[in-house]
């Protein structure tokens, strides 16, 4: 936005809400559109682990990561490129979308009821008998296939409708002056979601108080929840219908000639030439070794605490309704990070204090997180005497610890991680963003995943909890000299004058940063 915009909304509103009055014809249907999604992705993320880690353990998510999630992507990318080639984009919308709306629909109300009768337990039981001893998680995901499916798909609306069909399509209509005021505003509609999906999760998880003994009460929460997937859902359609028939036809909002920006070539590398490049530059190495480290140690966290949540709250509706409250105060701590610390952060303290609060957060909570969790036994009196228990306190460390990394994340992690490319000369950025894209975000995902899985291997999630707290440790610890180093190479980058050979950059960049 430029000067004079800001100017003419005046300072706040300039900074909470800079949209012109006739601009909220646009506006306020794809603010829906990414509230609905957003509202989606909370209630599907909640209620996968709650049927999962409930049903199957912890132990199975690992597994279905790796073994499930990853192949099941590259599945759907080969047949939406295929159907891509042959629908128009507003009927490939509907098609991607549709399949999503009816499984929920069909999993609560039609598969749900029979699960019992559709659990392959002899041919489970015999697969396990193959598996190494720490690999049961295998096998519970192979007879919980159903419940399976259900978190593979939920894992895939964030990447396929929120990622691909909504970011895909706004960033097609939307105009790029546009695209700086309103995709902020998007942003807080997700966060927004959270403040409202999450106690709508806890309201229908809790009914089981309200329902007779005899009733199943999860049958009953998963009903209404999956009801507000799917009209929620129906609800993301009609609004991209009628975008399509009022928006997109008016030459105020949307002209094709003027959005669409002239094509540039895109890198693209494989896995192989990635490593080459990453290794070639300490400076990309280091951005790659940020990006790395915090899948693995979302994961590694991920897994060992939803296993306490299970022991904490092994009946369904109970684990549903804390998995609410934890979505709600995970909205709520991100929209106060957006909002009042990270740009102030990193404008008043510099970028490599700024880049450090992740990894220390997740260090100073994995600590306590994990400590409560290996040295429960030794904590019992000390705990008792505050009217609680270790197993309580590890679930509490724990979701603050997922509640405070995902916050940093947004308001901290991702705008400095965006910001270490900005010194870099036009051939460092676009190969240097293809490598930390291609092996960062596959490493970051997977890694964890994998870690556990080999851990598994030699005992059961609770024996080997004490090897991914110091792995989770060491991750970190190579995640902080990371950022140190890449913080010294940014400080000489963006202080030092530019040269004939595009290193360094100019006043202008500087001053920005």
């Amino acid at each position: 936005m430029s000067q004079g915009t800001k100017q003419e909304f005046g300072k706040w509103r300039a900074f909470f809400w800079p949209v012109y009055g006739f601009e909220l014809k646009k506006l306020l249907p794809m603010f829906l559109m990414f509230f609905f999604i957003s509202f989606n992705y909370t209630i599907l993320r909640d209620t996968k682990d709650t049927l999962i880690v409930t049903a199957a353990g912890a132990e199975a998510i690992p597994f279905l990561k790796s073994f499930g999630v990853v192949p099941a992507a590259i599945i759907f990318m080969l047949i939406y490129a295929k159907l891509s080639n042959m629908l128009s984009r507003e009927t490939l919308f509907y098609v991607t979308l549709f399949p999503f709306v009816v499984f929920f629909g069909l999993f609560a109300f039609v598969f749900y009821p029979v699960r019992e009768s559709l659990m392959p337990t002899a041919s489970a039981q015999a697969l396990l008998a193959y598996l190494p001893g720490g690999w049961s998680g295998l096998a519970a995901a192979y007879e919980n296939w159903m419940y399976s499916v259900f978190y593979i798909l939920a894992e895939l609306w964030g990447s396929v409708v929120l990622s691909l069909l909504f970011w895909g399509f706004a960033n097609q209509i939307t105009r790029v002056t546009e695209a700086k005021r309103f995709y902020s505003l998007f942003g807080l509609g997700a966060n927004l979601a959270l403040l409202v999906s999450g106690p709508a999760i806890v309201y229908v998880s809790d009914i089981r108080r309200h329902l007779p003994a005899d009733v199943d009460a999860w049958q009953v929460s998963l009903n209404y929840l999956m009801a507000m997937v799917v009209v929620a859902g129906l609800a993301v359609m009609a609004i991209y219908w009628w975008i399509n028939r009022n928006i997109l036809t008016d030459p105020v909002f949307y002209d094709a000639n003027e959005v669409k920006s002239p094509k540039k070539k895109k890198t693209k590398m494989s896995m192989s030439d990635s490593f080459k490049f990453l290794f070639t530059s300490k400076y990309i190495l280091c951005l790659a070794v940020l990006v790395i480290a915090y899948g693995i140690s979302i994961n590694l966290v991920e897994v060992t605490w939803k296993s306490q949540v299970k022991l904490q709250y092994p009946n369904p509706n109970d684990y549903s309704t804390f998995m609410g409250k934890f979505s709600f105060w995970t909205g709520a701590a991100t929209i106060f990070m957006m909002l009042f610390v990270g740009g102030n952060v990193i404008r008043r303290k510099g970028w490599g204090f700024a880049a450090l609060i992740t990894p220390v957060v997740l260090l100073i909570t994995g600590i306590g997180f994990f400590s409560f969790v290996i040295f429960r036994d030794n904590l019992q009196g000390m705990i008792a005497a505050i009217g609680s228990t270790p197993l309580f306190l590890a679930v509490i460390f724990g979701a603050a610890q997922n509640i405070m990394s995902k916050s940093s994340k947004y308001s901290l992690f991702d705008p400095t991680k965006e910001m270490a490319y900005i010194p870099l000369d036009e051939e460092s950025k676009v190969k240097g963003k293809a490598a930390v894209d291609v092996v960062g975000a596959r490493l970051g995902k997977s890694g964890g995943s994998i870690i556990q899985m080999a851990f598994l291997t030699m005992g059961t999630l609770a024996t080997i909890t004490p090897y991914i707290g110091l792995t989770l440790l060491f991750v970190i610890a190579a995640w902080i000299v990371a950022a140190r180093s890449l913080n010294k190479q940014f400080l000489q980058l963006t202080t030092e004058p530019r040269s004939d050979d595009g290193a360094g950059v100019d006043n202008k960049v500087t001053a920005s940063v």
